[in-house]
């Protein structure tokens, strides 16, 4: 990790709600993601600088940032991508992508290269801060919910809802962050500090 340009989020966003999925069993997958070995979030330091600067824009707010998955080794991605091609292991389903076959899953939904792992993509959400109690704002859909209504427009969700992935989408896009329409919580600066990088570093 020394040796890249990856930093720790957390040393610049310290009010940050770290909910580091891939660290824990409590995603799609069920078990602890190769590469995780803690639960961290790194991104590039152009990249981190950015989110410091949503974040402090947000704490004016009352907000502030709930983080899914920041930089993905390239191991990672391999596993999602075998567990993805596994017709046999359908343990998270129910919870994750009810409505889809789990090969339509590898349309779209889980890459064969990600720019998680080129250090320029972050997965969150918000929350909202009160007397140092953080509740998650109401987005429609869990992270890693794989269906159309987790797509940033859908026209299902609530006033509620919409209003608070606008939110999310405004503070982001205000400071280079471009979204992924299929996942309202996927962001990705623009332009990426280096397209042409994928890191395989275990985050630790």
């Amino acid at each position: 990790m020394q040796e890249t340009d990856l930093v720790d989020v957390a040393t610049l966003i310290p009010d940050a709600q770290l909910d580091i999925r891939y660290a824990g069993t409590g995603n799609f997958t069920g078990e602890v993601v190769d590469g995780y070995l803690a639960p961290k979030c790194y991104l590039l330091r152009p990249v981190a600088e950015g989110l410091a600067r949503v974040a402090d824009d947000l704490r004016v707010q009352g907000l502030s940032l709930q983080i899914f998955d920041c930089y993905r080794p390239a191991r990672a991605v391999r596993r999602f991508v075998a567990w993805a091609r596994d017709p046999d292991e359908q343990r998270s389903k129910p919870g994750y992508y009810p409505n889809l076959d789990k090969s339509q899953l590898l349309d779209g939904y889980i890459a064969e290269t990600s720019g998680h792992s080129r250090g320029a993509t972050i997965d969150l959400s918000l929350t909202r801060c009160v007397d140092g109690t953080c509740e998650p704002l109401d987005m429609g859909t869990g992270f890693d919910f794989f269906d159309t209504l987790a797509n940033t427009a859908d026209p299902r969700i609530t006033a509620e809802q919409k209003y608070n992935r606008q939110r999310l989408l405004t503070a982001m896009a205000r400071h280079g962050f471009h979204n992924y329409p299929m996942e309202w919580w996927h962001y990705t600066l623009q332009p990426e500090p280096a397209p042409g990088t994928a890191y395989d570093v275990p985050v630790q």
